[in-house]
């Protein structure tokens, strides 16, 4: 079930889905392949891109997850699922 929502890029109608990211750790030692991350989908200009929601959600993550513990690659629901070593990202002070 896909949700109609309006593309950020041009402006029409797209629809919920997912896709694959590349995201560097926190520390920059290396990027790591996200799979089935949900994203946004533009049928119109083709952009595939994560909502500000998503990226806040992927960075608090990885940032609180033992980041050796994850391959090259990674699923999305499988990284939301790692253990954190903090409850919360102590460092953002943006809420």
């Amino acid at each position: 079930m896909s949700r109609e929502i309006t593309c950020e890029w041009c402006g029409a109608e797209a629809t919920i889905g997912s896709g694959t990211v590349y995201w560097e750790l926190p520390d920059g030692t290396r990027a790591i392949e996200i799979t089935e991350a949900p994203a946004v989908v533009c049928s119109d200009c083709e952009m595939v891109y994560q909502t500000d929601e998503v990226t806040k959600e992927i960075e608090d993550q990885l940032f609180l997850v033992d980041t050796k513990k994850i391959g090259s690659s990674i699923g999305f629901k499988e990284l939301m699922e790692m253990p954190r070593l903090l409850k919360r990202n102590y460092f953002d002070f943006s809420s």
